[in-house]
């Protein structure tokens, strides 16, 4: 019963935050644009989409562990992909423009908040679409803001890390942009439920995310990549490569304490 009352009680909390980035986005952000000069509208937009982030990160109870510097502004950030929540984690962080695939768009609430807000939407295997995003990218880059991209293209269970389409990291290149790779991993009851994979759809996973009491997650912003001189494809591989070792290292960790606990148990 106690769960129950819980998971209601953060049901209505979401509902009134989807009807509050209804509001930002199209009543608010419009007005800023229209009252505001460039700069000062970027920034309070800027600032209502993260607070907007850790609100929705205070009700489904993210307890993050973060590690590492957070990027400089105008960084390319590239991330592995297990769950929508990734974009919870890593945007509350600074203010950043995210790379997405189409079908997001599709999502209920979701898909408009994220146009709104600015996500750089990925229309695979339409050409003339791709260059479009490319340019895009390339523009906000050079505006001084922040992207981040999940180079696998895909979501995964978090203990592997897929090869990176290496296209996506030309834009940085074009523009001398940081480069910083960022680790993700799950944790507890989190590892098995947070994954957004298969035939999932958006809704029922959000419900199993309010049913767990917390959400343990790890987030490590790993050193940025000297791309001067680089190929997207060397670049690719190499921040593949950071990440996956830091997710084997943290698998490492967590199966000692795991092992450590249970140990002390039997004694």
């Amino acid at each position: 019963m106690k769960s129950k009352l819980r998971l209601l009680n953060k049901l209505s909390l979401i509902v009134l935050l989807f009807s509050y980035g209804l509001v930002i986005a199209g009543g608010v952000f419009p007005l800023l644009n229209l009252l505001c000069r460039a700069n000062t509208a970027k920034c309070n937009r800027n600032a209502l989409k993260t607070h907007w982030l850790k609100r929705f990160s205070s009700i489904v109870n993210l307890v993050i562990t973060k590690e590492g510097e957070l990027p400089e502004q105008g960084s390319f950030l590239v991330s592995n992909h297990i769950s929508w929540l990734d974009i919870i984690v890593i945007g509350q962080y600074m203010p950043a423009y995210f790379v997405a695939k189409s079908d997001i768009l599709s999502w209920p609430v979701i898909g408009y908040l994220s146009k709104q807000g600015g996500t750089i939407f990925i229309r695979r295997g339409d050409k003339k679409h791709i260059k479009a995003t490319t340019e895009k990218m390339i523009w906000v880059l050079k505006q001084n803001s922040n992207i981040i991209a999940f180079p696998e293209g895909t979501t995964t269970k978090g203990d592997e890390v897929l090869g990176f389409h290496a296209s996506l990291f030309q834009p940085a290149l074009l523009t001398k942009s940081a480069i910083q790779p960022v680790a993700l991993q799950y944790l507890g009851l989190a590892k098995e439920h947070a994954p957004f994979i298969g035939d999932d759809d958006f809704i029922p996973h959000l419900l199993k995310m309010l049913s767990l009491d917390k959400i343990e997650v790890r987030v490590c912003f790993l050193p940025v990549i000297k791309s001067s001189g680089r190929d997207r494809l060397s670049v690719g591989t190499e921040a593949r490569e950071l990440i996956s070792q830091e997710i084997s290292r943290g698998i490492g960790e967590n199966t000692q304490d795991h092992q450590g606990m249970k140990s002390s148990s039997m004694q």
